[in-house]
Order: C-alpha cells, then sequence, then structure tokens
C-alpha cells in the first residue's frame, strides 16, 4: 500500500507594523511606541518580506536589544518588494503578482510582512502581498502597532466615521491645485474627511499650496513628528491659518520652518 505522505502546514503571514520614526533626526525607544507582543512576535520569524532591506535590518536590530532573535541577522532571509511596486502602488503596477515571494509560507515557514514606518499595506506597500496571501489560504495576522493615519485623523477633530486616504497630491503646481479643488468639494458637500500625505521635502510647498487654495471656512489639520517627543498635531480652519500669529505658533520656536521639511506628515481636510 502506498503511504500518503503528510501534508505540511501552511506558515503564516504576519504584518509587522515598525515605528514612525524612519528618517527622522529622532528615534523613540521602540518599547514605547510598538507593544511587547508584537516584538515577540517579529523576533520569532526569520523570513520577511519588506520595503527596504537595509531599513528592515535597522529595525530588527531594534528588536533584537529587548527580544532574541530567532536567527542572527545575517542569516534573516529578506525579500524585497519590487521597485515598480513602490513608485506605483500594489494596485497599479500591473496587479503585482506576489505569490513566489510567500513560498517559505507555502512551505511551512511563518513570514513577516514590514514597511519603513507604521502598518505594511496601508499608505505603503504590501497589499499585493496580503492578497496572495489569501489566495493561496495562507492565515494573514496583523500585528498591533502605530498607524500614522489614523493617529492623525484621530488628532485633527475632523470626520472620523467617514473618511479616506487620497495618497499623494500631484508635484505640478496646476495639477494640484485641480486635485486640492476636488477633495475640498468631496468633503464639503458629504463631511467625509480627506486624508493625504507627502514626501517630508516637499511638505512645505504642499502647506503653502493647501492654504492659498482652500476655502476659508475649510479646516485644515496636519500632524507631524508622530509618537515622537518633538511631535506636533495643529487644525485651525484655513483662515486662521493664513494669519502670520498662527504659523508662529504652530511653528513652537523651531527654526525649521512650519510644516517641517525633514519630518513625515499626515495632512486631512474638511468641514
Amino acid at each position: 500500500m502506498t503511504q500518503t505522505k503528510p501534508q505540511v502546514p501552511l506558515g503564516r503571514l504576519f504584518l509587522v507594523p515598525a515605528p514612525l520614526d524612519f528618517g527622522c533626526h529622532q528615534q523613540a525607544p521602540v518599547t514605547d511606541v510598538i507593544p511587547l507582543q508584537t516584538l515577540q512576535i517579529a523576533s520569532g520569524l526569520s523570513h520577511w518580506i519588506c520595503e527596504n532591506a537595509k531599513s528592515a535590518r535597522a529595525y530588527l536590530k531594534r528588536i533584537a536589544e529587548h527580544c532574541p532573535l530567532a536567527t542572527t541577522l545575517q542569516e534573516q532571509s529578506l525579500q524585497e518588494l519590487p521597485r515598480q511596486v513602490h513608485k506605483k502602488g500594489d494596485h497599479t503596477a500591473g496587479q503585482f503578482d506576489a505569490r513566489p515571494l510567500l513560498a517559505p509560507a507555502l512551505a511551512g515557514q511563518d513570514i513577516g510582512l514590514l514597511s519603513e514606518a507604521g502598518m505594511p499595506a496601508i499608505a505603503d506597500p504590501g497589499s499585493s502581498v496580503v492578497r496572495a496571501a489569501h489566495e493561496l489560504g495562507i492565515a494573514v495576522h496583523p500585528l498591533t502597532g502605530p498607524v500614522s493615519l489614523l493617529l492623525a485623523l484621530a488628532a485633527s477633530g475632523l470626520n472620523g466615521q467617514n473618511f479616506a486616504f487620497a495618497g499623494y497630491l500631484p508635484q505640478d503646481a496646476a495639477a494640484r491645485k485641480q486635485r486640492i479643488h476636488e477633495l475640498e468639494s468631496l468633503a464639503l458637500k458629504t463631511g467625509q474627511t480627506q486624508l493625504f500625505i507627502e514626501t517630508p521635502y516637499r511638505n512645505q510647498a504642499l502647506w503653502q499650496a493647501l492654504v492659498q487654495t482652500l476655502q476659508a471656512n475649510t479646516r485644515l489639520a496636519i500632524s507631524h513628528g508622530l509618537t515622537l517627543s518633538a511631535g506636533r498635531n495643529h487644525s485651525r480652519l484655513v483662515k486662521e491659518w493664513r494669519q502670520p500669529s498662527a504659523q508662529r505658533m504652530a511653528t513652537d520656536g523651531s527654526k525649521d520652518g512650519f510644516p517641517p521639511n525633514d519630518t513625515p506628515a499626515v495632512f486631512a481636510i474638511g468641514r
């Protein structure tokens, strides 16, 4: 009689949040922003799908200071998502097929999905991996940690029961202005808060465009440096932001201008 070979149980996909201080001069203690259980689960993984291998190793090194890693940093298996997924997004990069990246899970190994900051697949690459895991029958487990969009929304005073994330606004000034008008019209008509982000070194340019373009009674909020001691949350009507005193107050004595061009920020508009 031919014996049937036992089937290897599938591994699991863990969505591992990272601190929000990537690229910042200041870093918060990792245990201040990531729960111990998340760190413990992450430390037990040795297979990763990540946005950037260098930043993933740096995060694993921070984890190792509190929870011993299952293998050495050199032995960790790190697979990077392709550049086109970073630039164009998981859902516009030709519907990227992430199934080959999940081969270790099909062989019974747990895998961690990691972005450079915050929760993977939220305002960062990774949704293609999650989608592929569901298609392959691999269990998906999101772990607890910071999500910048929700922290900013909660601190904005804007509608937290109806909101949308619009990603990045166009860099071209004319196209950006048109997009701002579109998002503002939607926000004022429906009450739906509109959230968006920008590359840090373009924060001030986007901020000035918002202050100049939005209607006077639209509420405009910004959160920057979230989870850091120097982080700030500000929310005012646009007509108030146009007063020089408001921007001076928001700067809080910083010499770097407002908003800072070296710190990730989340912008929100609504009524």
